[in-house]
């Protein structure tokens, strides 16, 4: 999901990439209590983090390049996914 920033494959083509179906792709997930919008979150996540630390881009930006439709969307999952809003987690 990381090789194209901006680019993240729906769960069809990740099972395809495996060589499974997706509903092998499911079952495994289950096995290891996760789902794939769980791991698409966290890697969402991870890199909304590296953009915020690293680079000057703005939230809007970061927003389209994770593939948010709305900026305000992708606010508002940063909040979910971190307890705090850009703002805050860049202060501290």
């Amino acid at each position: 999901m990381r090789q194209n920033p901006g680019e993240f494959p729906s769960k069809e083509m990740t099972a395809e990439r495996l060589h499974m179906t997706t509903r092998s792709l499911r079952r495994k997930l289950l096995e290891e209590d996760t789902s794939f919008v769980a791991i698409t979150d966290d890697v969402r996540c991870s890199l909304a983090i590296e953009y915020l630390r690293t680079t000057i881009m703005s939230t809007d930006d970061i927003a389209q390049l994770l593939g948010f439709s709305e900026p305000t969307n992708f606010r508002r999952a940063f909040k979910r996914w971190t307890g705090k809003t850009t703002r805050d987690y860049l202060q501290g």
